[in-house]
């Protein structure tokens, strides 16, 4: 049998809603990353683009999708850049 794959535009409000929010706590993780091994600049991006889909996943889920589908490939291709500099991930995030 085959799956149907579903699009962006085909999934419901809320499933849109909660793929933003993932995606903010996954920009959140590698900006506390960043910010352990010294790199404030990109963490501080990183942070306020999550805060900023967090704050607005609402609207971005209901209202212009164009934009959302924007979005989300912009935070993607941040999480893609910090994968690809980092490829080991962090066991331990304590500051000495």
């Amino acid at each position: 049998m085959e799956q149907m794959k579903k699009t962006f535009r085909d999934l419901s409000v809320d499933e849109r809603e909660e793929i933003f929010v993932d995606i903010a706590q996954v920009l959140e993780g590698t900006a506390q990353e960043a910010f352990v091994e010294g790199n404030r600049d990109f963490a501080a991006l990183s942070s306020n683009m999550a805060e900023a889909i967090r704050i607005n996943a609402n609207e971005l889920a209901r209202e212009d999708l164009d934009m959302a589908e924007q979005m989300l490939q912009q935070a993607s291709a941040m999480i893609s850049q910090f994968n690809a500099a980092h490829p080991y991930r962090m066991v331990s995030r304590a500051i000495h």
